[in-house]
């Protein structure tokens, strides 16, 4: 499916959305790793455990203009956030679907650019209005987050546990501290490494030794 209007739609049904009435002047993609800072003993610096990726934030500008058909810009920009007004009906696309208790899965299309998603946040703010106060231009900002499939990450990170026996080649400035934490998440759970391994000073390995990582108990 190829889009020349960048659009929003349902990804479980392509023919409920939006088209934009004028593609996006910028995108702006955005993505985070989490890390978490071990302090070490002995050691002049923290160490950083990574916890986790981020999925990409995709955000942009939605520039929307009825004044020339006079038509209520919000025609528009509701079918994304939800109806204000109570004439209107149905559920927009951060609207809570009842079945499943959640807002739908949708993607973004632009031409050969497709992302799945689901709309996390948006600002509307109207900039032209008729003589009755109907509003006929309005700009949105929008923030979508990647929605990608379980079992695709699943396939695409590769799983080491400790909860099997390893080899650690030891490399320089390594520590049972730093090793522990590795493998277990715990720096304090050097004790086993050193046991396994017959160790009496844990700060200081020398480079190039095996090292085996009992699994925890």
């Amino acid at each position: 499916m190829t889009k020349q209007k960048a659009c929003i739609v349902m990804e479980n049904n392509l023919n409920e959305g939006i088209e934009f009435l004028f593609n996006p002047s910028e995108l702006t993609i955005e993505r985070t790793n989490q890390f978490n800072e071990v302090n070490i003993p002995g050691q002049p610096s923290s160490l950083f455990q990574f916890v986790k990726g981020g999925s990409r934030t995709l955000t942009m500008d939605i520039f929307f203009d009825t004044y020339e058909k006079r038509q209520d810009v919000r025609d528009y920009t509701d079918i994304i956030t939800g109806w204000e007004s109570e004439d209107k009906k149905g559920n927009g696309l951060m609207d809570i679907d009842p079945e499943t208790h959640a807002p739908p899965i949708c993607r973004f299309i632009w031409g050969k650019f497709i992302f799945p998603c689901i709309i996390e946040r948006v600002s509307k703010k109207f900039t032209m209005f008729l003589s009755d106060g109907t509003p006929v231009r309005a700009t949105l900002n929008i923030s979508l987050k990647e929605k990608t499939e379980i079992i695709s990450q699943n396939k695409g990170t590769p799983k080491n546990s400790a909860d099997r026996t390893k080899v650690w080649v030891v490399k320089e400035g390594d520590s049972l501290w730093l090793i522990a934490n590795v493998e277990y998440g715990d720096p304090g759970l050097w004790r086993p490494i050193a046991e396994a391994n017959n160790i009496d000073n844990p700060r200081f390995l020398k480079p190039g030794t095996d090292i085996i990582i009992p699994p925890l108990e």
